[in-house]
């Protein structure tokens, strides 16, 4: 299916930082994309916001230069993304709001349209047994920056059609992207693995044994990882990542997923990572 006689365009509903990195990565590549959220605030940044994105994507060779950009409309209501070839939620990582928005986005595209869900934790099948034609839903899970980050987790829910996941993969293609499919379970992979383990580094840090950069030194210097799990933390949205473990334990029962006190802490103080400037670290909010 396309939409606007033929043209192909992607409708992402929700504005904060996923929406508007996913909207960054399409519109970087050429593809006309419809931002939907009905928050004015964020809304009314938005523009600015991905001009932002765009232009720092571009510096680092994330994305092409000199090309055509994709079209940018901004929208307050789910009827804009009618003739949306292709929809991608991307709001907070709650599974009332998120079938509350999957309904509405089902009753405005037409059968056969490709509704993704982008959750780090919540099962596809959770949401598709609350919304009506769950064979065209399925899950991608976008890491942030998605316009930097080129390796996708997609999720097939058992009730996923193949001419879903076919649609999935014109998509990544469009984008650019590859895309790793995985079974579905609360947290998938990614997150059912990092989540413990930032939360576990939470912990050590808690417990007085070491401090952020050190555990994050440690596990850059010995063990490899580009990125320590703290400072990953601050990236991910430390709101974000404790929304994904109390996902994780209250669908898997696992204490180790109970968020560390120091993270509830830090997302009452406002202290949630890169995008309010302080988390584990201190950052320059642009």
């Amino acid at each position: 299916m396309t939409g606007n006689g033929g043209e192909r365009r992607l409708a992402v509903f929700g504005a904060g930082v996923m929406g508007i990195g996913i909207a960054t990565l399409a519109v970087g590549r050429g593809v006309p994309v419809t931002l939907v959220d009905v928050d004015q605030e964020r809304l009314g940044t938005a523009r600015r916001r991905l001009r932002d994105e765009l232009r720092l994507a571009q510096m680092m060779g994330a994305l092409p230069r000199g090309g055509p950009a994709g079209e940018l409309q901004l929208a307050d209501s789910v009827a804009a993304a009618a003739d949306a070839t292709w929809v991608i939620e991307a709001i907070t990582e709650v599974a009332e709001l998120k079938t509350k928005v999957h309904r509405e986005i089902a009753a405005a595209v037409a059968p056969g349209t490709l509704r993704v869900t982008n959750t780090s934790s919540i099962p596809v099948d959770e949401l598709a047994g609350q919304v009506p034609g769950p064979e065209d839903l399925a899950g991608i899970h976008f890491m942030n920056p998605p316009y930097l980050i080129g390796t996708l987790e997609v999720v097939r829910g058992p009730r996923t059609a193949e001419r879903t996941m076919t649609a999935v993969q014109e998509l990544l293609a469009v984008l650019g992207r590859k895309g790793i499919v995985v079974g579905d379970g609360p947290g998938f992979v990614t997150s059912r693995v990092l989540h413990r383990m930032i939360n576990d580094a939470a912990n050590v840090v808690e417990e007085g044994r070491a401090t952020a950069e050190d555990v994050d030194a440690l596990m850059e210097g010995c063990l490899g990882h580009p990125t320590g799990p703290l400072r990953t933390a601050d990236l991910i949205g430390i709101d974000n990542l404790v929304d994904s473990l109390w996902v994780l334990h209250e669908r898997t029962g696992d204490e180790g997923c109970r968020p560390s006190e120091l993270l509830l802490r830090k997302v009452a103080e406002g202290h949630h990572g890169r995008k309010t400037g302080r988390g584990f670290y201190e950052y320059e909010v642009r």
